[in-house]
């Protein structure tokens, strides 16, 4: 265990046996790591930021398949296009002089998959996802800026929900202008700065998500921060006929369209979770 705002261990572990061979040490450490890795095989990995360092968060998910999770024609396809893209071509970036790094934005209504694509995303991939809130307030510029630096390799790290930490600076009041600074120690130019300035690290894939894009600052969405925006609305027809072929195979096509039909007829917009 761990303080969670200074990563200061509370328990200590030592390791004594009698004899002077310390490969007994090393043997031990190696068959618990081989043991750890065997757990994560064809799973997916959490992390969240305890301290300054991320942990594992619960156990191993069982990598969620993307044809899970029904988006709008195309749009699932057009992100891991880009993301195998980018993944695969570093060379590309190191010979333009580019920052190897990508950012991604997914906005639109809750509950419509925003979340649930990324985990299956990562499950694709063969990743782990970094989950971080940016309202907390422990978190501070230098220790964002660091967690970043130290993200465990092959992993997406997923800032949720940014809207509810920092909004447009044109939707605050005159005023009151600090309000504009979040609700804990980060300031808006330190998030910035972690995610695109001189020592922010490469390598790197972020994911942002929000309901409200309009109130996100222009500065912290523009090219470079953010490379690829897509909205992820309520459900359409053609969604909920792919999702009622998914959960009941064997009902002939038409069933498929006649549920849509009366799903929308009821409620115009529907989200993936309801």
């Amino acid at each position: 265990m761990v303080d969670l705002h200074t990563g200061t261990p509370w328990e200590s572990v030592t390791f004594t046996a009698l004899g002077r061979d310390r490969q007994i040490f090393f043997n031990i450490l190696q068959e618990a790591r081989e043991l750890a890795l065997k757990q994560e095989e064809g799973r997916t990995v959490m992390y969240t930021a305890m301290g300054a360092e991320w942990r594992p968060f619960g156990f191993p998910r069982r990598r969620r398949p993307l044809s899970s999770v029904v988006l709008e024609g195309g749009v699932a396809e057009r992100i891991v296009d880009d993301v195998k893209e980018f993944i695969g071509n570093p060379k590309w970036y190191t010979d333009r002089g580019i920052p190897y790094r990508r950012g991604y934005l997914l906005y639109g209504p809750p509950g419509c998959g925003k979340s649930s694509f990324i985990t299956a995303l990562a499950g694709e991939l063969g990743y782990s996802i970094c989950l971080m809130s940016l309202s907390d307030r422990s978190l501070s510029d230098d220790r964002l800026n660091h967690l970043l630096s130290v993200a465990p390799q092959q992993s997406i790290i997923l800032l949720e929900d940014v809207d509810a930490a920092f909004v447009s600076r044109d939707l605050i009041p005159a005023e009151n202008p600090q309000a504009f600074q979040g609700m804990g120690r980060l300031t808006f130019s330190g998030l910035l700065n972690s995610l695109d300035g001189v020592a922010s690290t490469e390598a790197r894939i972020v994911f942002m998500t929000t309901n409200f894009i309009d109130r996100l600052d222009a500065a912290l969405i523009r090219p470079g921060r953010v490379d690829l925006k897509q909205y992820v609305g309520n459900c359409t027809h053609w969604q909920l006929t792919q999702m009622f072929r998914r959960f009941y195979p064997d009902e002939p096509a038409s069933e498929g369209e006649r549920f849509a039909e009366r799903a929308l007829a009821v409620h115009s917009e529907i989200s993936a979770a309801q």
